[in-house]
């Protein structure tokens, strides 16, 4: 057969064909499948180093409250609490500690998510609101892929670092509470109890203040857009203290602005319309049924001369008292330079004033010529001022009273009836003379005066025993005596809360 005959025959003939397109077809398909499993490995990583980061980024968030040692708390609770593992990059499996991360923390963000962090890098701990994580870098090896190439002519791949970032911050919100504020007493937690009572003092400008000292938070923290507060003005904290059923924007309280306590013409009138007392800038307002006082008003004084108002001078009455302090604040031997009592008061004393009546609480009989017993969640108070408080509501409300006509707490022929007789309208919630209080340590948050970024440790909830009442002096001190029924940022009655109002709020998210 001719040469020419051969490669003719050689060029139509088919056989062979699928065999050469499945030989290209293979190393296309095993290429993919390598690409495949690596990037399949690498997303598997990324997403466990991814999840690591998060999770430290959030441990080390929920310690920055601005106390002194948040960031120490934070890198603690970031390298003890957190543990994950990796299972495909180079190197150990296991992610736990300091040398798989870098921890900074900053006290603002960048408004766009694609700007870098840096400019707010701080190391004050009272600053830091967020938490960085970076992590230290893990290779994952593209073992198939690189396989290939090399099969193929080339020079492999290198590994692919992954180091993913996490940014996290904690802020803790409060809201519907009063603007005060006031030092609490070295180990408050063991020390302050529900029953005791406090004498809060205000606190003057240019000294640091200690505890029992009590000021106002700054209303840049409370603009009341919808509450009854909203258009009053340049008396707005006034309403804010006075008022009820005010409504206040959440205020994050890692970080409050503190203002003097000195408010001539404040400070007293706010307080006091709970006890039916109408003065100064609240001298109007005693037909306002947003100022609506207590549904218990006893105090033990009364307008000077005769009247149902007290809106200037006031002398004590003769025949009724106010509930009693603790023996140990008229002694002058309660702790903390006698501003916290232990909750040991004159209950008898009162009860033999008031009401010439056994006390209920001692021998359990209850009937119409005793005070009602506590019940339920109430049973909290036994033996507190708060609970003679109450008793003394449910008393009136029983129509067990002198006149049934007329449901006072009190003997209708004594200086007080129990019930307000200035203003025209009572509020029905007994809370109405229980104010929220911001509580600060001030030995490690100094404050004095005008203080900014300042920290609340525990909100309690204080009930008002008495009017407020200044010492005469120029500029005057204001003090406050009340005793704690308890602490509202603890969820819960019989947990600490009590049930006292307050939206409290911890908030630990992701940002980055």
């Amino acid at each position: 057969m001719r040469l020419e005959s051969v490669i003719s025959h050689f060029a139509k003939d088919e056989r062979g064909t699928v065999a050469i397109l499945w030989g290209t077809a293979l190393i296309a398909f095993l290429g993919f499948f390598a690409i495949t499993l690596d990037v399949g490995r690498l997303n598997s990583t990324h997403a466990e180093l991814q999840s690591f980061a998060d999770n430290v980024a959030l441990a080390a968030a929920g310690e920055l409250d601005g106390q002194p040692d948040a960031i120490t708390r934070a890198a603690n609770a970031a390298a003890n609490l957190i543990s994950d593992s990796q299972t495909f990059a180079n190197g150990p499996t296991a992610l736990s500690g300091v040398s798989d991360y870098t921890l900074t923390f900053h006290s603002a963000l960048p408004v766009s998510d694609l700007t870098p962090l840096g400019a707010d890098l701080t190391t004050d701990p009272r600053e830091a609101k967020f938490a960085h994580v970076v992590l230290t870098p893990k290779s994952v090896s593209m073992n198939l892929a690189s396989a290939l190439d090399k099969m193929l002519g080339g020079s492999g791949f290198a590994g692919v670092n992954i180091s993913p970032e996490a940014v996290a911050g904690y802020s803790k919100a409060a809201c519907d509470i009063s603007p005060l504020m006031f030092c609490l007493p070295p180990n408050w937690e063991t020390t302050l109890n529900v029953g005791d009572q406090m004498l809060l003092r205000s606190g003057g400008n240019g000294t640091a203040w200690g505890p029992g000292n009590f000021g106002f938070i700054d209303l840049d923290h409370f603009h009341d857009t919808s509450g009854v507060c909203a258009d009053e003005g340049g008396n707005k904290l006034a309403c804010l203290i006075a008022a009820q059923d005010q409504i206040t924007q959440c205020a994050l309280t890692n970080g409050l602005d503190t203002e003097p306590g000195q408010k001539v013409g404040i400070t007293n009138a706010a307080f006091n319309v709970r006890f039916d007392i109408y003065r100064s800038v609240l001298n109007g307002e005693k037909n306002n049924v947003d100022f609506a006082p207590a549904p218990n008003v006893i105090k033990g004084i009364q307008k000077k001369g005769g009247g149902s108002c007290i809106q200037g001078n006031e002398e004590a009455t003769i025949d009724t008292a106010a509930l009693g302090r603790d023996l140990c604040l008229t002694a002058g031997t309660c702790g903390g330079n006698n501003r916290f009592g232990d909750g040991v008061w004159d209950r008898q004393g009162y009860l033999d004033q008031n009401h010439d009546l056994a006390d209920n609480v001692a021998d359990g009989v209850g009937s119409a010529d005793h005070l009602p017993i506590l019940t339920g969640s109430d049973t909290v108070f036994a033996n507190t001022r708060y609970g003679m408080y109450l008793r003394e509501i449910a008393y009136g409300n029983s129509g067990a009273t002198t006149n049934p006509d007329t449901p006072n707490i009190l003997d209708s022929s004594l200086s007080e009836t129990g019930r307000p007789m200035c203003s025209s309208h009572m509020s029905t919630d007994p809370a109405r003379r229980v104010v929220i209080a911001a509580g600060v340590d001030c030995v490690q948050n100094p404050v004095s005066g005008r203080t900014s970024g300042v920290p609340v440790t525990k909100f309690v909830a204080v009930f008002l025993t008495e009017p407020v009442g200044d010492d005469g002096g120029s500029p005057p001190s204001f003090d406050i005596h009340g005793e704690i029924v308890g602490f509202p940022d603890v969820s819960g009655v019989g947990s600490g809360g009590n049930g006292f109002g307050g939206i409290f709020r911890d908030i630990v998210q992701l940002y980055r």
